[in-house]
């Protein structure tokens, strides 16, 4: 007869289950920067083209894409969405009675068709 398996369940959060300070900022984060890595590699731009397109670095992209996030605030990860023709949304709702107080968070990718905008020269973004 085998040993059962002990296991914990998952908070739904890794972050927070890891103890990492602000979990639901770095789950955000991560969010984030996993959708900017995978409209870059759709669109297959170079990390030098990424970055030209960003107004970053080619090792700030580099960076970001390989989840090294440090340095890489929301805000910043959202004007990086704006600069790939994303429309990036927050929504504030009251909280469910039956849900603990705690900060949410969720990231959904809305694919839809959007109409072709003009071209303009990506603005150096602060670090």
């Amino acid at each position: 007869m085998s040993k059962p398996i002990e296991y914990e369940v998952s908070s739904g959060n890794v972050f927070a289950d890891l103890g990492v300070a602000q979990p639901e900022e770095a789950l955000l984060k991560a969010d984030l920067a996993l959708t900017i890595s995978q409209l870059i590699e759709q669109r297959g731009l170079t990390q030098k083209k990424a970055a030209a397109l960003l107004g970053e670095t080619q090792p700030h992209v580099s960076q970001l894409m390989r989840g090294q996030l440090r340095g890489f605030s929301v805000e910043r990860l959202m004007r990086l969405l704006v600069a790939l023709g994303q429309e990036v949304e927050v929504s504030i709702r009251p909280r469910p009675a039956d849900v603990p107080p705690s900060p949410r968070v969720a990231v959904r990718r809305l694919d839809r068709a959007r109409p072709k905008l003009r071209a303009r020269r990506p603005r150096k973004l602060p670090a």
